[in-house]
């Protein structure tokens, strides 16, 4: 039996409230703690809620330079339609486990209603792709940022951290070459094959790709045309990724400044702390991604915050005022998400 989009739409609607109720009482805190953070918060709520309609705006236009690369010409889709399949694809990737992969089933579904189906589908997996791939920047990038902080004596380089930051650097260009290959040569065949080896999923594998075979081979046709014809499609959606992710740690630098954690002030001093906040941001994303096969990774980003923010020489409680705020906000956008799927 066929069933029908509106029907799958109330599926991932109603699997995204249950998320919810269950991150609601499953917070490591009281709620009469929550409470006493989020009033110690303040009015800082406001830029740090505010500041993810500018980071979903730039991922939105992420998506849209891959669309309209990836697309016929008279296939179009507007910028809001974007920006809204971007805010509930990012609330149900937050809210179900497998590492965040509830919203890409969803925005094939809802974008197929603009444009074809293999189109919709090819560019729901390159914008995927090219989310992962301006995190992995992003890690990279930040083990030369730390470098640089410890070369002018502001951060330690303890000969742990130095293996770690190498172990991040072999990780991250071991990666590298394989984003290189899937954007040459597309990625969905094998990665369809390689779940056949997992066991159970062998006959389901095959018999996928006997049914799909062409249309398969089409979307990797597109992943690979994306890169090899529309280069400024790929760099433009790239530059927007990654710097969303250097946006997205102004909300860490609002929690800093509320502790009183400047770093002496001034240009120099807020600079600093901002950079300190992109490795926090890094580091924790990080930690949370390696092990994301929980809802909201539940604990992980947690600790994750704790972690970090204690290696830049921080105390232990910032860290969990950090990771209780995030949680706050991310509850908050994912009800905004869920909202928006039913708001015709």
């Amino acid at each position: 039996m066929k069933i029908s989009k509106n029907a799958l739409n109330n599926i991932f609607f109603f699997a995204g409230v249950a998320a919810v109720v269950v991150m609601l009482f499953t917070f490591d805190v009281s709620f009469v703690e929550l409470w006493e953070h989020l009033c110690h918060a303040g009015y800082w709520m406001i830029p740090i809620l505010g500041v993810w309609i500018l980071i979903y705006g730039m991922n939105a236009l992420a998506w849209r330079c891959i669309i309209k690369g990836n697309t016929d010409p008279d296939e179009h889709v507007g910028f809001m339609r974007i920006f809204r399949l971007t805010i509930t694809g990012y609330a149900l990737n937050y809210a179900t486990p497998v590492g965040g992969l509830g919203g890409e089933p969803y925005r094939i579904m809802e974008l197929s209603k603009d444009i074809s189906k293999e189109h919709a589908t090819s560019s729901v997996i390159l914008y995927a792709m090219m989310h992962f791939f301006a995190h992995f920047w992003l890690w990279f990038t930040s083990i030369f940022m730390y470098l640089a902080c410890a070369a002018v004596g502001d951060l330690p380089l303890p000969k742990s951290i130095a293996i770690i930051l190498g172990v991040i650097a072999v990780f991250c260009m071991a990666a590298f070459y394989l984003f290189s290959k899937g954007y040459r040569n597309g990625i969905v065949w094998k990665v369809l094959t390689w779940i056949g080896y997992i066991p159970g999923l062998k006959g389901w594998s095959q018999r996928f790709r006997q049914n799909h075979e062409e249309s398969l081979h089409n979307i990797d046709k597109q992943i690979a045309a994306l890169f090899a014809q529309d280069k400024k499609a790929f760099f433009c959606s790239f530059l927007l990724e990654y710097f969303s992710r250097i946006v997205q740690a102004l909300e860490i630098l609002f929690m800093l400044l509320l502790f009183g954690i400047d770093c002496g002030g001034g240009i120099d001093g807020y600079f600093i702390t901002f950079v300190h906040s992109i490795l926090i941001l890094s580091f924790t994303t990080l930690f949370a991604n390696l092990i994301g096969f929980l809802p909201m990774q539940i604990g992980v980003q947690e600790g994750g915050f704790v972690l970090s923010i204690a290696a830049l020489g921080l105390s232990a409680a910032l860290g969990i005022f950090v990771s209780i705020i995030c949680r706050v906000r991310e509850i908050i956008w994912i009800i905004i998400g869920l909202a928006l799927m039913k708001l015709k």
